[in-house]
């Protein structure tokens, strides 16, 4: 028998109140049980709150309205031409099956609301299976009023993403202020955007409530939490599970200062998003060189996988990689803090920016995911210095589009220059010298990068090759959306890194999203979604919204499992009356 005195009980314990978190709990609850929801900080949200919100879910009912009809066979073929065998052949088809089920669920109980992307492809458009829209869905804006006081206690995304100190904007949006001087449409939707923005401030909030992608996801299902009842508490990490005759019945949850026994009658659902920020387990499972260059909340330590392994849940294995990749360029402040700025979709695709190693050549198509972007600096690394790899435009590009922090239109970026974020000169040879890369390797890969831009062709990586590259170049440049000139000086730079925005390697388990031991038994009690999972897509990148659409969907399955269980538990009424 245990000694552990238990100070609150309930049917279900949810760690981290993320996506895969908040799905969990609220299937949980949908299904009878009563559920408590722990998040270690003291904001709701997660890696969710500050993502682009993508949910990649083939099959799902808005598909054919879309105009991408889609089917098993297709999105099956899709992930084995991708994922191949980096993941467990069984977890990639409990996938496909639930997604679709789990997203209609969520629209039907809870406040999630999501639309279908009428195009946008599936990051190898080329590949067998491959869909061009329809697979991949966005939140709707969710009105962050409607959270009332509980609206401060939703994290903030990131403040490179939001305008005017606070306003968030999707791309659509981003487009129309770039052209408020140029078209009276975009001048309509903008001011809409900004009258709006700036109403909320008059109001005393303390950023725009006007919430869009994943801040949207996160804002969507927090509501749906409050409206439900399920208690929460935040600033309450996991410190230990409790392990009973190989069964997990609770955990030490430090709340209000304070260790607090919690007893989970059916289950604890571990989804603390991973480990990026795990000093030791980023050395022992990344490639190296790493560094602290996650896009992930602090928060995300490990601290999950770290404790569920103790009680006897192995890791994954056979993956294709630790994590998902994203270059990322780095300003350090004065005071010492360092931001960090994700080039996802923004300006690598985009006509006239080129990526170069330290020899000053190319080693990739600039417009390629942001996850194989990284790989490839990894390959390059392993013959030329490519961590980090810069990013190089001329001043038409930096008026038109900006790169990374550098804002386009003539705004004020001397601070970068004077910080050491952005490098500014006069010649590429210039600029090589403050890059500390070769230059005359970065003079030759310039004239015939620039001669890709006239003739539309680029016979060394084929940027602007795909329908993934070109829909995220610029449809109104020609011959090709994503190849353009690189000649006019001032010419400007950005290095990147070898970032991530989460981490695939975590908690082997079943299609339940049961968590299991090393020979591979599902351990009684305890169950694991979100980036805590070992991610069925492997370590692979198909499309858009890989790891918000698994999070959500396991997390949906995990919280129905769990009440069937427990609906198939004799004493199952009478020990929620207790």
């Amino acid at each position: 028998m245990s000694n552990v005195v238990w100070e609150r009980e309930v049917d279900v314990l949810v760690v981290g109140a993320g996506a895969g978190g908040m799905a969990a709990a609220l299937s949980a609850h949908l299904g009878g049980c009563s559920v408590l929801l722990v998040e270690k900080t003291d904001r709701v949200g997660g890696s969710t709150a500050v993502s682009g919100g993508a949910v990649w879910a083939p099959m799902n009912r808005q598909s054919e309205g879309a105009g991408h009809p889609d089917s098993f066979d297709k999105a099956w073929t899709y992930m084995r031409n991708t994922v191949g065998d980096a993941a467990p052949a069984e977890m990639q088809r409990a996938f496909l099956e639930a997604c679709g089920p789990a997203i209609d669920a969520l629209e039907q109980h809870t406040q999630v609301k999501l639309a279908a992307r009428t195009y946008s492809p599936d990051y190898y458009p080329d590949r067998e299976g491959a869909a061009l829209g329809g697979r991949s869905l966005d939140p709707l804006a969710f009105d962050g009023r409607l959270l009332g006081r509980h609206f401060r206690e939703l994290r903030d995304p990131l403040p490179e993403f939001v305008v005017l100190g606070g306003m968030m904007i999707t791309l659509t949006d981003a487009k129309h202020l770039l052209s408020v001087t140029k078209s009276f449409a975009s001048w309509k939707e903008g001011m809409k955007l900004v009258l709006r923005y700036f109403a909320d401030r008059l109001r005393g909030y303390h950023r725009g409530t006007r919430l869009v992608l994943g801040n949207a996801l996160a804002g969507r299902l927090f509501m749906s939490v409050l409206e439900r009842g399920i208690d929460y508490w935040l600033n309450a990490p996991l410190k230990t599970l409790q392990v009973e005759d190989g069964r997990v019945t609770g955990a030490c949850i430090e709340h209000e200062g304070r260790p607090t026994w919690v007893r989970a009658r059916q289950a604890v659902v571990v989804a603390t998003g991973g480990f990026p920020w795990n000093a030791a387990l980023r050395e022992q499972l990344y490639p190296h060189p790493t560094g602290p260059w996650s896009m992930s909340p602090a928060g995300n330590a490990g601290e999950g996988i770290e404790i569920a392994n103790a009680a006897g849940a192995a890791l994954g294995s056979d993956h294709f990689g630790p994590a998902f990749w994203a270059p990322v360029s780095l300003l350090q402040r004065p005071d010492g803090t360092q931001v960090r700025y994700p080039h996802l979709v923004w300006d690598r695709a985009k006509p006239g920016l080129m990526a170069v190693n330290a020899a000053g050549r190319r080693f990739v198509n600039e417009a390629t995911s942001y996850h194989e972007f990284v790989l490839a600096m990894y390959r390059s690394n392993e013959t030329v210095p490519t961590i980090p790899a810069c990013l190089v435009c001329d001043s038409d590009f930096m008026e038109r589009w900006g790169l990374g922090l550098a804002l386009p239109g003539g705004r004020p970026r001397e601070h970068l220059v004077r910080a050491g974020y952005l490098y500014r000169a006069d010649s590429l040879e210039a600029l090589a010298a403050q890059l500390q890369i070769d230059a005359a390797g970065l003079r030759e890969s310039a004239a015939r990068f620039d001669g890709y831009g006239a003739t539309g062709e680029d016979p060394e990586f084929g940027k602007g090759s795909t329908e993934y590259n070109r829909y995220l170049g610029d449809a109104d440049h020609r011959p090709n959306p994503c190849l353009g000139p690189l000649r006019k000086a001032p010419f400007y730079a950005v290095k990147v890194y070898a970032g991530d925005i989460g981490t695939a390697c975590g908690i082997r388990c079943n299609a339940q999203a049961q968590a299991l031991d090393a020979e591979g038994r599902p351990i009684p009690g305890l169950y694991a979604t979100g980036n805590d999972m070992q991610s069925v897509m492997g370590g692979q990148y198909p499309a858009p919204g890989i790891t918000l659409g698994p999070a959500l969907t396991f997390g949906w399955v995990a919280g129905r499992h769990i009440a069937r269980e427990r609906s198939n538990t004799p004493s199952s009424t009478q020990a929620a009356a207790s």
